[in-house]
């Protein structure tokens, strides 16, 4: 009988996923934007990639690489102005996450690493200081490992070396029926991760509607093959050999990425500087938005005037 009523309910929810209209969720009057900036897109090869820039265009620009779920401004929008009032800044939307091209099949943070380096190229960026985020982050690595030439100085934020919390035969699983609850109901891990950030205060009311709006704007097919390059991505048997200044910028209380993983990814690689914030969550660069900026300006700075990695 409770086999008979469980098979009955799925079979309810599948139909009305199927067949309802979507309701948006109610937001507080007035909503806006976080910020009035735009973007633009450049091609690299055959692919197109959006782009915002902000700040004077003087020095060493900072590229800064999002996060999985978010697109760059969701992930940068509340230090993106602290950091331009100093710095050229720019942002990239990863391979299948905001505005850029969505890429069909199967892809590596080494091809996401291709793609940024692609994208200075279109843009005329020699060097930068590369600022990576969670999934960011590893395509931060990568791109220093494969491009050093382009790298100046690199800062890893809530990411790893090895950044899976659960050993790769729990998480493959998990992906695979993310992605098929996802196929069903596709506001399911929006609306959650949505309330979560709003519960937090990682994003001001009046950016809700916004918010809901970015969570949305995806393929959940490619969502979830980013989540399988993350699955796949493994550097500690080369993140030892980067040869470039490093800081790594470590959320104590993170939960999606433990901090003791990236500390030991801080301790593999030679002179890196560490800053852990205590008490911050993954989503710290929304939360603690103010004290990463700062760090990443002061970092910066060092490499403008030519003084080593504290």
């Amino acid at each position: 009988m409770k086999r008979k009523i469980l098979l009955s309910a799925l079979g309810a929810w599948v139909l009305w996923r199927l067949l309802a209209r979507e309701v948006p969720p109610r937001f507080e009057a007035p909503q806006e934007r976080p910020t009035r900036l735009t973007g633009r897109t450049v091609l690299v090869g055959r692919h197109e990639f959006m782009v915002r820039e902000a700040g004077p265009d003087t020095g060493l620009p900072l590229v800064l690489l999002h996060g999985w779920v978010y697109d760059s401004l969701a992930t940068w929008h509340r230090a993106l102005p602290l950091l331009a009032e100093h710095r050229r800044v720019i942002t990239v939307d990863l391979r299948n996450h905001g505005r850029s091209e969505r890429i069909r099949g199967p892809f590596t943070m080494e091809d996401a690493a291709d793609d940024v380096a692609g994208v200075l190229d279109a843009l005329g960026i020699e060097r930068a200081i590369v600022v990576g985020y969670s999934m960011g982050g590893m395509t931060a690595q990568a791109l220093a490992r494969r491009h050093p030439e382009k790298v100046e100085r690199l800062v890893l934020a809530a990411t790893a070396a090895d950044p899976l919390r659960f050993p790769r035969w729990v998480t493959g699983p998990a992906f695979v029926a993310g992605r098929a609850l996802s196929r069903l109901d596709p506001f399911s891990l929006p609306r959650n991760v949505h309330r979560y950030l709003m519960t937090t205060g990682a994003v001001a009311p009046e950016h809700a509607a916004w918010l809901w709006a970015s969570m949305l704007d995806r393929d959940t097919n490619l969502y979830y093959e980013a989540a399988f390059a993350i699955r796949r991505f493994d550097a500690r048997g080369w993140i030892g050999r980067l040869r470039v200044p490093t800081l790594c910028i470590i959320p104590v209380a993170d939960q999606l990425i433990p901090a003791r993983r990236q500390r030991a990814t801080a301790a593999e690689i030679p002179g890196a500087r560490v800053l852990e914030i205590p008490g911050a969550h993954h989503e710290a660069m929304l939360t603690h938005a103010g004290q990463v900026a700062a760090a990443i300006l002061e970092f910066a700075d060092a490499a403008s005037e030519g003084r080593p990695t504290k």
